[in-house]
């Protein structure tokens, strides 16, 4: 299994990750500096959706849903762990460059997406054709099962084990909510997903700025930390742990908490309706910023600031309780496991739509056993341990970012096309797929 991992998820992928990242800055000519931050108000407007239609803001939160998961609280103290605090700032690096790689990813999803080939599957088809497409897609129904549902529910566990629940109930609890709230599709599960990430988004991060209001004196020396690190070659803690290994940590959690190069994002950001694939894009450079800029941030500087042994769930809740004592903790336990729930919820929808395109034939039946097996995941990602679960949940990564990365080069002259051209087809080609909706 350590070859297929490191085959799929090497450096040589997160490095073409990268490579996709600045290739789109540089043909945006920075603009997630200067230009998206104004386009963001445009983009979010129309909240209200009416019948099946997905809201802007609804698709927008069930494309944070699927990636304000585990790796935004366990994935963060995994990578100071394994990557020292350096790993951070490579964390903010990816996501300066995986906000233009997911801009890319939604423009091209709203032109080439249709609704038998839904999301990514859309432009890989169109780029690498329909057997690359294919692959794309079971590496997405793959990753749904494991990064989706199994590395998240294991989050489940261990905050819902905190309070005394035993891993087999939080299994049970988790797949009987899951199969609630997913049984009808994205279309459905926007409604749980636009209520849910405001508030645990929320809850996390009041808790969030407790503890550094707390710890306000010790913030400067931990960014300086973070910054001097990630730039050191020296071995730390008996090991090699300075600018390769702070960079390939933090490039891999990077991705793993904002999905950059992955393609998820866009079965939710290209179904919302009204909007143009440029404003598409927009919504997913945005989710990209608020999943690493902001909440791995504050998460990294809370954790730094108030040290604590262990790793990841177990040093999240013991550097929280160390500072808010059984409050933090409790906040803790609920916004990870919330955290960790909106995330199987997404990714099962996503799942969902790739088994359809796989399987055309298989209509709701299709749907149903999906819906199963995702319940099943959920009760073995509470039992099963949890790193050996994140094994599998890379190499599931590497098949999907492998034909995306590669579809996105092959299109990257589609992505910044004619503004003019652009505004003169988007009123009536998003009119006409709102529709079809």
């Amino acid at each position: 299994m350590s070859l297929v991992r490191t085959a799929l998820w090497g450096p040589h992928v997160l490095l073409l990750i990268l490579a996709a990242g600045v290739w789109f800055t540089l043909r945006g000519r920075c603009m997630q500096l200067w230009k998206l931050p104004r386009m963001a108000a445009g983009a979010l407007r129309g909240r209200r959706a009416d019948g099946g239609k997905i809201s802007p803001f609804q698709a927008l939160s069930a494309s944070l849903a699927g990636s304000l998961g585990t790796g935004n609280i366990i994935g963060v103290a995994a990578a100071l762990t394994a990557g020292g605090p350096g790993a951070v700032v490579w964390m903010w690096i990816s996501a300066f460059f995986g906000m233009m790689t997911v801009y890319a990813e939604g423009v091209l999803a709203a032109k080439f997406a249709t609704g038998e080939a839904p999301g990514a599957i859309g432009y890989v088809r169109r780029a690498l054709g329909k057997h690359a497409a294919k692959l794309y897609a079971a590496g997405c129904v793959l990753s749904a099962l494991g990064m989706g549902t199994m590395a998240q529910t294991g989050a489940v566990s261990a905050a819902l084990g905190a309070v005394g629940v035993p891993p087999w109930a939080a299994g049970l609890l988790v797949a009987v909510l899951l199969v609630l709230c997913v049984r009808g599709g994205l279309q459905k599960a926007v409604r749980v997903t636009e209520k849910l990430v405001p508030f645990m988004a929320g809850l996390f991060l009041l808790a969030c700025g407790a503890v550094l209001a707390l710890r306000a004196a010790y913030i400067p020396a931990a960014v300086q930390t973070m910054v001097r690190e990630a730039f050191s070659l020296r071995a730390v803690g008996g090991g090699a742990v300075g600018m390769a290994t702070a960079m390939r940590v933090g490039v891999s959690r990077g991705v793993f908490t904002n999905e950059a190069g992955l393609g998820s994002g866009t079965f939710a950001l290209a179904a919302a309706c009204g909007k143009t694939p440029a404003q598409i894009g927009t919504l997913g450079a945005l989710q990209v910023f608020i999943d690493t800029i902001v909440m791995c941030t504050v998460t990294a500087l809370c954790l730094l600031v108030s040290p604590a042994a262990g790793d990841g769930a177990a040093q999240t809740l013991a550097s929280f309780s160390a500072v808010l004592g059984g409050a933090g903790r409790a906040a803790v336990s609920v916004s990870m496991a919330l955290f960790a729930f909106a995330t199987v919820v997404a990714w099962s929808c996503y799942g969902m739509d790739a088994l359809r395109f796989l399987a055309p034939a298989a209509g709701a039946a299709g749907r149903r056993i999906y819906v199963f097996f995702a319940a099943v995941s959920c009760f073995l990602g509470c039992i099963l341990p949890f790193t050996g679960v994140l094994s599998f949940c890379d190499a599931f990564n590497g098949v999907m970012a492998i034909p995306n990365i590669l579809s996105l080069f092959l299109l990257s002259g589609r992505v910044f096309g004619d503004a003019a051209e652009e505004k003169r087809k988007s009123s009536s080609y998003f009119h006409t797929k709102c529709e079809k909706v």
